[in-house]
């Protein structure tokens, strides 16, 4: 494994992401080259509209892009992030998958997919992690 010898260890780093972990969204896995990550949609994700608001949905990839962006090389910021969304949300629960991309010497290039779980893809973050 990278710069967290477990998954707990990880886990326990990334709760101290307040905002994430007060919105439900947690680590569920760790690789050299991926993370999962996931929330279970409630009311407190939505939008004036009922739908599921993109900030949510932005802050669960971003999530995502932490965890493998850090695991890879600690400490690791985001320099310069984009998301498309493609779709609405139709299940109850949302899960981000980071693939690394290419993990140079100063930076990192991660794609995060969004899914719901009835595996409908709801949007698509490429984040470029920097070094410190």
């Amino acid at each position: 494994m990278g710069t967290f010898s477990s998954l707990e260890e990880a886990q326990a780093h990334f709760k101290k992401d307040k905002f994430a972990s007060f919105s439900g969204m947690v680590l569920d896995e760790l690789g050299d080259d991926f993370a999962v990550c996931s929330v279970p949609i409630s009311e407190v994700h939505q939008n004036a509209y009922g739908g599921i608001m993109g900030g949510a949905i932005f802050t669960l990839a971003d999530l995502a892009f932490a965890a493998l962006s850090n695991n890879i090389h600690q400490p690791t910021v985001a320099q310069q992030v984009s998301i498309n969304y493609l779709s609405s949300v139709k299940g109850d629960k949302l899960i981000a998958r980071a693939s690394m991309k290419k993990d140079g010497k100063r930076t990192c290039t991660i794609n995060v997919d969004i899914t719901d779980n009835t595996g409908r893809d709801i949007a698509q973050f490429v984040g470029l992690g920097f070094k410190l």
